[in-house]
């Protein structure tokens, strides 16, 4: 593959994202969201064959975009100095996740800019990254280019 012989470390972000439901129970969602998870749950029961009412399965709320939120982004990254390669790992977590997500941002326009940023993370393709993609315009904020994935095909990803 051509993108593998463009990839350096220097390019390469790995990062994970810890999420937890959007409010802390079934009951503290908004009715239109309540009618929303009670369809969503309807349908995750019947795919599981479990029969299990809304505010239990709610529990699971957090896997979902939009019912969740993220929390934490932990970034890792590779700089080369005097010759050798440094491993840095910076956080970002709190319970403002538009702030979270604008900082997380910020790292990503200011040292991974282009979309020749190699991405990786454990399941991050098809979790924390359309995670993140879907938080961030739900949240309003700036997605960088390395995450829009708009008109790529997947092995372009």
């Amino acid at each position: 593959m051509d993108l593998i012989k463009h990839v350096t470390l220097e390019k390469t972000l790995v990062l994970d994202i810890e999420t937890v439901p959007i409010v802390s129970s079934f009951q503290e969602l908004s009715p239109r969201m309540q009618e929303l998870w009670t369809e969503k749950s309807d349908r995750l029961s019947k795919f599981e064959k479990e029969d299990k009412p809304p505010g239990e399965m709610f529990e699971r709320a957090g896997i979902y975009s939009e019912f969740g939120k993220i929390v934490c982004i932990s970034a890792g990254f590779f700089r080369k100095e005097d010759d050798e390669y440094h491993f840095r790992v910076t956080s970002y977590y709190g319970d403002d996740e538009k702030d979270l997500l604008q900082r997380f941002g910020e790292l990503l326009m200011s040292h991974f800019p282009s979309s020749n940023t190699f991405l990786c993370g454990h399941n991050s393709k098809e979790f924390d990254f359309p995670y993140i993609s879907r938080r961030m315009v739900i949240n309003q904020v700036e997605l960088p280019e390395c995450l829009d994935v708009s008109g790529r095909k997947p092995w372009e990803t």
